[in-house]
């Protein structure tokens, strides 16, 4: 059997082969670009930043954490009961707290317990710009050099917000940015013994705790939180004795790991 060919069906057949090969080829580089895509859509998931809710250690230490914001009414019985059972613990200050009640500042000062900022207006600080967020924290910061003398690096943002923008302005600044891991919730009003059912599964080494001055129950159930924190053989510190300062991690959890 022939087959024969003029230039006419050439020129369709090579027509028809260029074009299925050019097909093929934008159909390969639109695979290539969607994979490039996701290769940067993968990247920027893996590098959002985080602050610390708790830390990876084998040394048997809670940070207590208290933040402050509202009233200093229960101040002095706070630190009676600190004292009374030998411990130091981290107070959040909102810089309004601070101007309004220096005097509760200087004596949680002079107790030896750690003040660290809450901002300064306390704000939602996810709406904050990067230079907004700096300043919330520098001012704070200010007032808490100007009623003890010290400056903190220690940095928790109002309502538990964060973003990137959040957490760079305060890095950049050289702050640690501080969460919780486990949340008293003694700003609903529970008691003490409803607080301590809350913890006393969940508690472990590197936990962060939260609560708060000026609630109805924080200061009449602190000895007891305290004590039973003790007697699970675990010591609770501050959050600049518990955090790793340098040459750390965090990981997708939001734990500092020790490199």
């Amino acid at each position: 059997m022939f087959f024969v060919f003029n230039k006419q069906k050439i020129c369709t057949y090579t027509v028809s082969i260029v074009t299925v090969v050019l097909l093929f080829c934008i159909a390969g580089s639109l695979h290539n670009t969607t994979n490039e895509i996701n290769t940067v859509q993968t990247s920027s998931t893996a590098q959002k930043l985080l602050p610390i809710y708790n830390v990876e250690t084998t040394e048997k230490k809670v940070a207590f954490t208290m933040n402050c914001a509202w009233n200093d009414n229960d101040i002095n019985n706070i630190l009676r009961i600190l004292e009374e059972n030998n411990t130091k613990i981290t107070f959040f200050m909102v810089g309004d707290w601070i101007e309004k009640f220096p005097e509760a500042v200087k004596k949680i000062h002079e107790a030896g317990h750690e003040i660290a900022s809450h901002s300064d207006t306390h704000p939602h600080v996810n709406n904050l710009s990067y230079e907004e967020n700096i300043e919330e924290i520098e001012k704070s910061n200010q007032k808490i050099e100007k009623v003890t003398g010290s400056k903190t690096k220690i940095y928790r943002a109002p309502y538990g917000e964060y973003n990137d923008t959040v957490i760079k302005a305060a890095q950049d600044k050289g702050y640690y940015t501080i969460q919780w891991n486990l949340d008293t919730l003694d700003y609903t009003g529970i008691t003490g013994n409803e607080i301590w059912v809350r913890l006393k599964d969940k508690i472990k080494a590197g936990d962060i705790i939260l609560s708060h001055n000026g609630t109805k129950h924080t200061a009449d159930s602190l000895d007891m939180l305290l004590k039973n924190i003790k007697e699970k053989g675990l010591e609770v510190v501050k959050v600049s004795d518990l955090i790793y300062q340098e040459n750390y991690s965090i990981n997708n959890n939001g734990t500092q790991v020790k490199k």
